[in-house]
């Protein structure tokens, strides 16, 4: 795997930063916001979209004539036998490929249930969708994931829609040390700082909704998003110096001389 280039499935995306459509105050601040985020990538729930006529569908409408890759998700699903019928629809009505598997049994805390969601990736991808499943932070399922055939596997930082941030950043760095396919930190970010940690990580990118379309301002909040990505990634591959428990003088004071 590249780590300079992002490529889910057979597609190279420019942008690190996956957008979701819902919750905005408005199609107008929505479509404002998908813009300055400079996002290839853009999800949804499928419940949301009228699969019968997904071209005249209300949601979709005010993306066409955009050049997006759209991942559907299976929110709502509520075991691996809903999300498939699911994703089977949504390939079925011509809308995407790319299904994201979001399997989730409690509606307080939003996490993905485990079992289901490794039983949907490993179908799916044998049926040749490009799978994206979210999951918990935990190392080893993220890789039984990548071996079930995930394109790219997607942690959450900290529960949907809560803002926390990245809780557990040592288990994030220890799926991006293991993992042969894209990582995305997806859920719980709430701010720019949020993003730029989960970059320093090492992760592929993030996946943000609800930290941008209930932002006082979402369009300046998308732009933030934006950068913060650019500057995290950056970072990086700069790579960071060395912790240390005690202070180094930067010039060096071994070289200094006093005047008499």
């Amino acid at each position: 795997m590249n780590k300079n280039r992002l490529v889910i499935g057979e597609t190279e995306l420019k942008s690190r930063l996956f957008l979701g459509t819902g919750r905005y105050p408005n199609p107008y601040i929505q479509e404002k916001a998908i813009e300055a985020s400079g996002a290839d990538v853009l999800t949804f729930a499928l419940r949301r979209v009228n699969l019968n006529a997904p071209n005249e569908d209300a949601i979709l409408q005010h993306f066409e004539g955009k050049q997006f890759t759209y991942l559907p998700n299976t929110s709502g699903a509520k075991n691996a036998e809903e999300a498939i019928r699911i994703a089977r629809l949504a390939r079925a009505s011509g809308l995407s490929n790319w299904i994201k598997v979001e399997i989730s049994v409690s509606e307080k805390t939003l996490l993905p249930d485990p079992i289901e969601t490794l039983k949907t990736t490993e179908q799916l991808a044998n049926e040749g969708f490009v799978v994206l499943p979210y999951t918990s932070d935990d190392p080893v399922l993220c890789k039984r994931l990548e071996e079930a055939g995930a394109a790219a596997v997607m942690p959450g930082g900290s529960p949907i829609g809560t803002g926390l941030g990245i809780l557990n950043p040592y288990n994030i760095s220890l799926i991006v040390e293991e993992a042969n396919v894209p990582i995305i930190v997806d859920a719980g970010l709430g701010s720019a700082r949020d993003v730029v940690e989960a970059m320093q990580l090492g992760v592929d990118g993030v996946l943000l909704n609800t930290a941008v379309a209930k932002a006082k301002d979402p369009v300046k909040m998308a732009e933030a998003m934006k950068l913060a990505i650019e500057a995290g990634r950056l970072s990086y591959m700069a790579g960071r110096i060395a912790k240390k428990r005690y202070a180094t003088a930067s010039s060096g004071l071994e070289s200094l001389t006093l005047n008499e």
